[in-house]
C-alpha cells in the first residue's frame, strides 16, 4: 500500500515557521485519507489535521485552526504541512497517517481516529 515519507522538521524560535512534508509513495488508492499528528514522550498522540487526497476538503484541531494550514501537492503526490506562529507546546514528533475514507450518504469523509498506516515522523523543536 501506499508508503510515506515525513520531512521538514527543525529547531526553531517561538513565533516562527516550517513547512513539514508528507511524501507518498508506491501503490496509493485512488481517494484516501492523510492526517498529521503529533505527538510528545509520555503523551497520547494527538491528531491536528486531515485531508480528502486529492482534491477534498481539510479539516483542523481547534488547537491550530488560523496557524497552521494544509497544502495538497498532487504533481509531487506530497501534503504539506505549514506551522505559523509556533509556540514551545508545538515540540513534538509530528507524524503522517493514511487510511480509507468512511463513507456518509454516498461522500468520502476523513475522520480523526483509526489511521493504521503511518510514518516515522519528523521532529519540531520550538524553544528560545
Amino acid at each position: 500500500q501506499v508508503q510515506l515519507t515525513e520531512s521538514g522538521g527543525d529547531s526553531v524560535q517561538p513565533g516562527g515557521s516550517l513547512a513539514l512534508s508528507c511524501a507518498t509513495s508506491g501503490n496509493s488508492p485512488r481517494l484516501y485519507c492523510l492526517a498529521w499528528f503529533r505527538q510528545t514522550p509520555g503523551k497520547e498522540r494527538e491528531w491536528i489535521a486531515t485531508a480528502l487526497y486529492p482534491g477534498g476538503s481539510d479539516t483542523f484541531a481547534d488547537s491550530v485552526k488560523g496557524r497552521f494550514s494544509l497544502i495538497q501537492d498532487t504533481a509531487q503526490k506530497t501534503l504539506r504541512l505549514q506551522l505559523n506562529d509556533l509556540k514551545p507546546e508545538a515540540s513534538a514528533m509530528y507524524y503522517c497517517a493514511a487510511r480509507s475514507p468512511s463513507w456518509q450518504n454516498g461522500r468520502p469523509q476523513c475522520p480523526q481516529s483509526d489511521y493504521p498506516g503511518w510514518g516515522q515522523g519528523t521532529q519540531v523543536t520550538v524553544s528560545s
